[in-house]
């Protein structure tokens, strides 16, 4: 992802910037030809796809960057992240399609350009054809596996990732839950960060935090990109020549873009998209089949499932959005509650009465409700008429549920109870008043495709 979400961010938001500002920034791209060539494309469809790869450019970065961020070892020459990013043809939306780098795909027949050795068909690693063949087998394979036909490529690495992150003054992230990963060094607390360049590196490239690994990366990667797009939107950055020149010269001094896309076709995108927000934008990954799909000499790969994923690339062929607005949101636009790390609609709740108040846990049973958790809108009178604190029972199983239930809560005791089973177990107490409106840390998904918006995943 890296360097794939600070260029989308430039691209989709560089409207109003004056034509001699982004012109002169033309002779810095890097230019690459990945459809030379090309016989048998899909037909094109409705809007722009651009394909983003951020390739393992570990050689630029310098040794001291290397010892602090633990970027050690050699470059794989491979790409790191893939990413569909389809731009709507009304230029009023962004379709964000992550595809896992482990996808088993079929390479098409191909001859090496350098050796003219020919290649039949064969099974890999997505993140794999980069390697075999440069951005034009790597295009080929996509357009072969997504049936959707690429408009224009665009390669960044390392070391622009972090220099635009820190000229851009930083990103916000917000995390329900501490975040620790040894292999890459990332360390942050629960709570609201302000990530420089460095630390925004380790947080798109960690795996190892959870046991989500490459799947909870690329939603990492998804919150980053939809924070990243709402820093450079909100900050004027795009809208002021002089930051545009600054932030826009640091990232393309190291990117490369087929030859159709430069300074003119950045600048007619962006100019059509002043209004992009956050909002404006959606994040998906390419249906799952099977996370394990053996490979004989080549291990274990993720299968995407045949059905789904081609569902999705029609959607996107037919330029429709992937999800429809849902959720309540605040006059911002953005979804509003303190972030947790269980959706309040994946927690069954069970309210009593602890209180000699009539009615009470009816309030209680309506307000966590409203909020979005799963009650058994029945709620019971409790052993106790006159419990001074709110109380909350789980099974220790769904402590991350009771965790994020208690900050609907606040101020309510957390009492572990064995063999209590999913359904989470509300006593109001006295001392209740309201419940706090929450949110999960990764919004649930929407439609078929599990998609969020951009303001679904940025800092309330």
């Amino acid at each position: 992802m890296r360097m794939a979400t600070t260029l989308s961010v430039l691209v989709l938001g560089a409207g109003g910037v004056g034509h001699a500002v982004v012109t002169s920034l033309d002779g810095g791209i890097g230019r690459v030809d990945p459809f030379k060539d090309m016989k048998n494309r899909p037909q094109a469809g409705h809007g722009t796809n651009i394909l983003l790869v951020g390739t393992d450019g570990r050689e630029t970065v310098t040794p001291e960057e290397k010892e602090k961020y633990r970027l050690g070892g050699a470059p794989c020459h491979c790409t790191d992240t893939m990413m569909i990013v389809h731009v709507s043809a009304d230029r009023n939306r962004a379709s964000v399609v992550s595809l896992p780098r482990d996808s088993y795909a079929e390479i098409p027949e191909h001859t090496d350009q350098n050796t003219g050795t020919h290649h039949n068909q064969h099974p890999v690693k997505i993140n794999a054809a980069y390697a075999e063949g440069g951005p034009a087998l790597t295009v080929r394979t996509v357009e072969h596996m997504t049936g959707l036909k690429m408009d224009h490529y665009l390669e960044v690495d390392f070391t622009s990732f972090m220099k635009t992150v820190d000229v851009l003054g930083g990103v916000q992230i917000c995390t329900a839950r501490p975040m620790k990963d040894s292999y890459t060094g990332l360390d942050l607390a629960a709570g609201t960060h302000e990530l420089d360049g460095g630390q925004a590196l380790q947080y798109v490239r960690s795996r190892h935090t959870d046991g989500s690994a490459d799947l909870g990366r690329m939603q990492r990667q998804q919150r980053f990109m939809a924070a990243l797009i709402h820093k450079a939107t909100g900050s004027g950055v795009l809208m002021n020549p002089v930051r545009f020149r600054e932030v826009a010269s640091t990232l393309l001094s190291s990117v490369r873009a087929d030859q159709g896309f430069g300074a003119e076709e950045i600048l007619s995108l962006g100019r059509t998209m002043r209004g992009f927000s956050p909002a404006s934008s959606e994040f998906a990954t390419v249906p799952i089949g099977q996370m394990s799909f053996p490979v004989k000499g080549i291990g274990s790969t993720v299968k995407w499932d045949p059905a789904k994923s081609r569902k999705l690339f029609a959607a996107l062929r037919e330029d429709l959005p992937l999800a429809q607005v849902r959720g309540v949101q605040d006059g911002k636009g953005h979804a509003p509650g303190a972030m947790v790390e269980v959706a309040p609609d994946r927690i069954r709740v069970q309210v009593y009465n602890g209180t000699r108040t009539d009615g009470l846990g009816r309030r209680v049973d309506d307000a966590l409700r409203a909020t979005g958790f799963r009650t058994t809108g029945t709620p019971m009178a409790g052993g106790a008429r006159d419990l001074p604190r709110t109380l909350v029972e789980y099974d220790p199983r769904w402590d991350r549920s009771a965790r994020s239930l208690a900050t609907a809560l606040p101020g309510a005791e957390l009492r572990p109870v064995k063999g209590l089973g999913p359904t989470l177990k509300v006593t109001a107490g006295t001392d209740f008043r309201a419940v706090t409106r929450v949110r999960g840390e990764v919004a649930e998904g929407a439609g078929e495709f599990e998609t969020v918006r951009g303001d679904q995943v940025v800092c309330p």
